[in-house]
């Protein structure tokens, strides 16, 4: 599985879309970059892809209106997440402020979710 790295530039986009919010946290990811609240990610960043957690009814209205595209591995996406049209990321200021408004759609449906249990430390495994 090939794991596409982003650039210093689209890591600057993605920043500039993710809504500022105090309870945000960006962090990079395997080369790239995903943005939390709560500990449950609502945007990332896969090369030049900028993928959204949605409700399924903004997941829907996304899909039938513009170009999206599968978010994260050609062969395996990450379910629950839609590609923002890799177009906007070419066409200008316009197409910034609708990722944005997608990204803040996203933050809004993940705030609302149940906030991530952190997990367990792994008790180191004795050998017999």
């Amino acid at each position: 599985m090939e794991m596409p790295k982003a650039t210093e530039e689209e890591k600057e986009r993605f920043r500039r879309v993710v809504p500022e919010h105090p309870g945000v946290v960006v962090k990079p990811m395997f080369g790239n970059l995903g943005a939390f609240v709560n500990g449950n990610m609502f945007a990332g960043l896969f090369g030049p892809t900028i993928g959204v957690k949605l409700s399924r009814e903004d997941k829907e209205l996304l899909e039938s209106s513009e170009r999206t595209v599968p978010f994260g591995p050609a062969d395996r996406p990450m379910g629950g997440y839609t590609g923002l049209p890799e177009v906007w990321n070419e066409e200008g200021d316009g197409d910034e402020a609708r990722a944005r408004a997608w990204a803040e759609k996203a933050l809004g449906y993940v705030a609302s979710l149940p906030p991530k249990e952190p997990k367990e430390p792994k008790g180191r495994k004795v050998r017999p």
